[in-house]
């Protein structure tokens, strides 16, 4: 075969680099500069971006070295949307550059964009350092490309030994639905996680984007979360509206009526208000329960009175003072008659 007409691969390590690399790799093939407005960001990035002394370290690095790593981009129109490199596009633009190093990918699916955007972050940062709505983008992505037959292996592979990730993108994963380890295991495994982990940060990345921050923030319980992405959409923003509005936060117990309201096809502002609120809990009709003092107990009884015999005496005592009070107000009854 004539080499010349050989097509050239591109490795992944090649575009992506390591970040953590202070050495500027020497490979520009595949590599342009583009100007930082015709840049724009990935529709609706799930990660948080870089602030305080982070960013300040990245700008300051960029400042002496330039962007060592080339960003990773896409056309879409007249525009170049951002896949890797949020971060560094943002501390370049601080650091008063024009332009930056980047690499243009073409044909790629949406789901494949957006493997590139979560494989790539977490590369930079640990699974335990991102916020419960980004872990659960990560797995959820992942979990999609496990089980989707026509994702690129080779893009898998690619973002596998870069991440250095053991087995998550291995052949057996590709095989036929039968064959296929459970998807929940392997990927609870990557990120030590149980399966009943796993299939909760699927539940989360269900939610709205409003109520995924509300997570982040603790003011929704992660299990509560779980509860509250089975909820419509439209009831999804009533109930983040609710939140926001009073400041109220949401245990299980409350996402779970939620839930069971919204079933039963009976969910509205108000009952969705009770119940955020926690009056509708309050108003359940159980019995608090209720104890003596124990000054009382000692005025009538004996410390070493068995308290058997004492709740009778007390519950004898009941029965007689209650039908005292039944019958003195048949008397009063009686006389108001009399008097008529």
């Amino acid at each position: 075969m004539d080499k010349t007409k050989m097509k050239k691969v591109e490795t992944f390590a090649s575009i992506f680099g390591e970040d953590h690399s202070e050495v500027p790799s020497e490979k520009t093939d595949g590599t342009t500069s583009l100007k930082l407005n015709d840049l724009i960001p990935f529709r609706n990035h799930p990660f948080k971006l870089y602030e305080g002394d982070r960013f300040n370290d990245m700008v300051e690095s960029i400042k002496q070295y330039g962007v060592i790593v080339p960003i990773v981009v896409r056309k879409v129109d007249d525009k170049y949307e951002i896949l890797s490199g949020h971060n560094r596009v943002n501390a370049a633009k601080e650091a008063g550059l024009t332009e930056v190093p980047t690499v243009v990918k073409e044909g790629l699916t949406e789901e494949e964009a957006t493997l590139i955007v979560t494989e790539t972050n977490i590369m930079q940062r640990s699974f335990s350092e991102l916020a419960h709505s980004e872990r659960a983008t990560v797995i959820s992505t992942r979990h999609s490309a496990m089980k989707n037959q026509g994702v690129r292996t080779d893009l898998l592979n690619e973002i596998e030994k870069l991440s250095k990730a053991p087995n998550l993108a291995s052949e057996e994963t590709f095989y036929p639905m039968d064959k296929k380890l459970r998807t929940h295991e392997t990927i609870g495994n990557e990120y030590n996680l149980s399966q009943a982990s796993v299939a909760r940060y699927l539940r989360i990345d269900k939610l709205s984007d409003a109520i995924k921050d509300l997570v982040d923030d603790g003011k929704i319980a992660m299990r509560a979360g779980v509860d509250l992405s089975y909820l419509s959409q439209e009831n999804q923003e009533m109930v983040e509206a609710i939140i926001s509005e009073n400041t109220f936060k949401v245990d299980m117990k409350k996402a779970a009526l939620l839930r069971k309201h919204e079933k039963e096809g009976n969910l509205n502002w108000n009952t969705a208000q009770k119940i955020i609120s926690g009056d509708m809990l309050k108003s359940t009709g159980k019995v608090k329960p209720f104890k003596l003092q124990p000054t009382i107990i000692l005025k009538y009884f004996n410390p070493n009175d068995d308290k058997k015999a004492i709740e009778k005496t007390i519950e004898k005592a009941l029965d007689f003072y209650f039908s005292q009070m039944k019958n003195q107000s048949h008397d009063i009854e009686e006389g108001e008659e009399m008097i008529e």
